[in-house]
């Protein structure tokens, strides 16, 4: 369903229509992890996170599901992972060890308060086409994280993500985009490797590798 502003602009919509890019330029702040997904995203998702040690900086996750899906999306990858997987319902503090999944038709909202990052769904057009938006995600950790996050966007269609990747790599952080040949569709990262958003091109058992080893 396209939302009504988009509707009416015959666009879609930038990221700046719902969030304000205020890159993080401290350096010492906590590790945090964002991974965004589309098409071929669920079972991309569920291999990464059945081989994820504990110990890991907090994991927020972006994967375009209708709303209903979301909590039993949640719990699926929370009967697959050692980590403990949540959806964001409501304002939630990140911790080591979580990974946190945007509910679907919401996006995700992240703060930094007291040494703590925190989560929240929020409402809004859509971004990029897509609610939650991959976009959104990367930029909310852009402004959060800064230099000290890792981003990761999985397979998809599309190109959501690729605005908020390259200013995640332009603010310094370490940027991963999936290989074609482990791709359900290379839309999602095709485009974000075009736009010079991603460091690295690395297949899904490589991408489990770099999180995995991604601790601070």
């Amino acid at each position: 369903m396209i939302d009504s502003k988009e509707l009416a602009t015959g666009q879609k919509l930038h990221p700046d229509t719902l969030l304000e890019s205020k890159p993080c330029k401290d350096l010492i702040r906590p590790k945090l992890i964002a991974i965004g997904a589309s098409t071929g995203g669920v079972d991309a998702l569920s291999v990464i996170f059945s081989k994820l040690p504990r110990g890991l900086p907090p994991i927020v996750v972006v994967q375009h599901i209708p709303k209903t899906f979301g909590s039993s999306f949640a719990k699926r990858l929370d009967s697959l992972s050692e980590l403990d997987i949540f959806e964001v319902t409501q304002k939630m503090r990140l911790e080591q060890s979580c990974a946190y999944l945007a509910s679907g038709d919401s996006h995700i909202s992240l703060s930094y308060e007291n040494g703590h990052y925190f989560a929240k769904p929020i409402d809004g057009p859509r971004i990029s086409r897509h609610k939650p938006s991959v976009d959104i995600l990367f930029r909310n950790v852009n402004n959060v994280a800064g230099k000290n996050a890792l981003g990761v966007i999985l397979t998809g269609m599309g190109d959501d993500g690729s605005i908020g990747l390259k200013e995640m790599y332009q603010n310094g952080a370490i940027t991963i985009a999936q290989d074609e040949q482990s791709c359900v569709v290379f839309g999602m990262p095709k485009k974000a490797i075009e736009v010079g958003g991603a460091k690295y091109t690395l297949s899904l058992e490589q991408i489990i590798e770099y999180i995995s080893n991604f601790k601070g």
